[in-house]
């Protein structure tokens, strides 16, 4: 039977593929930005020792910084997003390593700038905000250095740390290469029988298929390529934990976790709530898998079981057109001019949609504070990916927001509430499906689709903070993070978090190894309390209307002009308390009762 090869990029339709031109038009206009940021880098160094002058001198240090950041991020930005395409493309590998090269410069050069403004004392700084209004636009990014000032480091210290930067980022950038280049995945046989090639992007949808044995073949075809690089795969993730470690003792503080989460002025508190609390809600996801045992009539329920739809023989195939269309309909309680904006990133080339070979896999929004914001996609027509695309326009469309809003300084969301304007689409859209849908077999089919986002989002990303939790804490006593110790620790996290119901195949010990956000440690909880702020933003949309809109526009607008938590405060949710994550969790159980009578 014919064989299905992953196409090229070239022989994808252009309609198809993000307008990265509007970055630069040219390539020779790169090189003249890498140019510029050079000479830059020369300007800003020249104006060490003179913060502390007057407030004029400040102020011109802190906007060649700004412009310096600016025309580092479009040229790190675009190099990534072209080796995104591809990886296995040499020119644009280079292209890459040479903006990371200069980002690290440029971040050598003004090391100097946070320990040179801790020597002005802080009545100084405010005479100096007074003084001038071009310079009292800092002033939260003031008041937040000077929160900081006891893990901040002397002028050549913080000059150190930064030139090691590009050091620091090896283990991560080894893993993006290993695992978007390098491995490589055998042939398994569809549903039809046909020889189809493994990939990451179909992986996806095999999980999901009704043939148990395609389940199983995908699963042991795709860790089997992953063992075969267990031993480099886990010396890559041990020492991305030993670089986190690292940092944080530079800094002078207490764990790696910690200096994570002050970042963003985050309480350890707020991290170990959201832990306990879903271990106090785990009889939920037992009752789920054990209705998922019985509903898919098996003996053993496997780990390859978990992701196949529950009713069976109910296929969806969602075209890209139709995937557009759907949820311009479910984002209408969001307003005309939300939605405006949505159909401009739908038709400006802000998404590459399909995969191709070598291209980076999965999904995300990005750009920079003067491009439009892009979105890579690996579109397979399944239902999960109409919600990715919803999720990634919900994160341009809280970066087009932020950036339009906000100078550059403050333009940059805080990552603690990245995945909130993603999470509210996604929760709109299913709300949208189900509302819409008149047939018993696609309501328990969505139903279970949500109840499997929830599980993702909300259930497997605390595990997986609470896998990042355990590790760091053991490296930090000491102990060496081999490959067994890290598969042990992820199989108990396994056992407790699904229960007695799900047979732990020996495959599921190693998944750690395939996971991308652990080389941005202590990243995945903020997808769990987001998704709980998320839940209650939509909630408050749904009975409110345009008041709880307006907030939810003004929270998106504000960028990063104050710490996570006071914006949401302001947008109606309270993530200090345990409150948001408990209700998030209690819906859980109420769709799954819902889920339950319709069964």
């Amino acid at each position: 039977m014919a064989e299905q090869h992953t196409k090229k990029r070239e022989e994808l339709d252009d309609k198809f593929k993000w307008d990265l031109e509007k970055i630069y038009t040219l390539e020779t206009l790169w090189e003249d930005d890498f140019k510029r940021l050079g000479q830059l880098i020369e300007k800003i160094a020249a104006l060490q020792g003179s913060l502390a002058e007057s407030a004029e001198a400040l102020l011109k240090v802190l906007q060649i910084s700004d412009d310096m950041g600016r025309i580092a991020e479009k040229l790190y930005v675009y190099a990534r997003m072209r080796r995104d395409e591809n990886n296995a493309n040499h020119v644009y590998q280079a292209l890459f390593d040479r903006a990371e090269r200069l980002s690290v410069e440029a971040s050598s050069a003004s090391a100097f700038i946070v320990p040179e403004i801790l020597t002005i004392p802080e009545a100084d700084l405010n005479k100096y905000m007074q003084q001038n209004k071009d310079l009292a636009v800092y002033r939260h990014a003031l008041e937040e250095i000077l929160r900081q000032k006891e893990h901040i480091l002397s002028a050549p210290e913080e000059r150190l740390l930064a030139m090691a930067a590009d050091l620091s980022m090896a283990s991560s950038n080894i893993f993006t290469m290993l695992n978007n280049a390098d491995i490589k995945f055998p042939i398994i046989k569809d549903e039809e029988g046909n020889e189809v090639e493994l990939t990451k992007g179909r992986y996806g949808s095999f999980m999901e298929s009704s043939n148990r044995q395609v389940r199983q073949d995908a699963f042991a075809a795709l860790y089997s390529s992953y063992r075969k690089l267990i031993n480099t795969l886990g010396a890559g993730l041990g020492s991305s934990v030993k670089k986190d470690i690292f940092y944080a003792r530079a800094r002078k503080y207490p764990s790696a976790l910690t200096a994570s989460l002050d970042g963003d002025n985050i309480a350890v508190e707020v991290y170990n709530r959201l832990i306990e609390a879903v271990h106090n809600n785990l009889e939920p996801m037992y009752r789920y898998m054990k209705i998922r045992k019985e509903q898919l009539d098996v003996d053993e329920l496997h780990m390859y079981d978990i992701y196949t739809p529950l009713v069976k023989d109910y296929k969806v195939n969602i075209p890209y057109e139709q995937a557009q269309q759907t949820m311009l309909k479910a984002l209408q309680p969001l307003g005309e001019e939300y939605l405006e904006i949505v159909r401009k990133g739908l038709q400006e080339g802000w998404i590459d949609v399909y995969e191709n070979e070598g291209k980076t896999s999965g999904a995300y929004s990005w750009g920079t504070y003067d491009t439009q914001p892009y979105i890579l996609m690996n579109y397979d027509n399944k239902l999960d990916d109409l919600f990715t695309l919803a999720h990634e326009m919900g994160h341009s469309l809280h970066s087009y927001y932020s950036n339009r809003n906000q100078p550059y300084v403050y333009a940059q969301y805080s990552i603690f509430v990245a995945e909130v304007a993603s999470t509210v689409n996604e929760s709109l859209l299913i709300d949208y499906l189900l509302e819409h849908s008149k047939d018993k077999q696609e309501k328990i089919y969505l139903l279970n689709h949500y109840l499997e986002q929830f599980r993702g989002t909300v259930y497997r990303q605390t595990m997986f903070a609470e896998f990042e939790k355990i590790i760091h804490e053991r490296a930090e006593q000491g102990e060496a993070l081999t490959p067994e110790l890290m598969s042990s620790i992820y199989r108990d996290l396994n056992k407790l978090y699904y229960g007695p119901d799900v047979v732990l195949d020996e495959e599921i010990d190693i998944e750690w190894a395939r996971i991308p956000h652990f080389y941005s440690a202590f990243y995945v909880y903020k997808y769990a309390t987001g998704f709980s702020a998320a839940t209650a933003i939509k909630e408050a949309i749904r009975q409110e209307g345009q008041p709880a809109v307006q907030r939810y526009l003004e929270f998106l607008k504000s960028g990063g002009s104050d710490y996570p938590i006071q914006l949401l405060q302001k947008a109606g949710v309270d993530l200090t308390t345990p409150e948001p994550v408990d209700d998030a969790l209690k819906y859980f159980a109420r769709l799954l009762e819902e889920l339950k009578t319709l069964i």
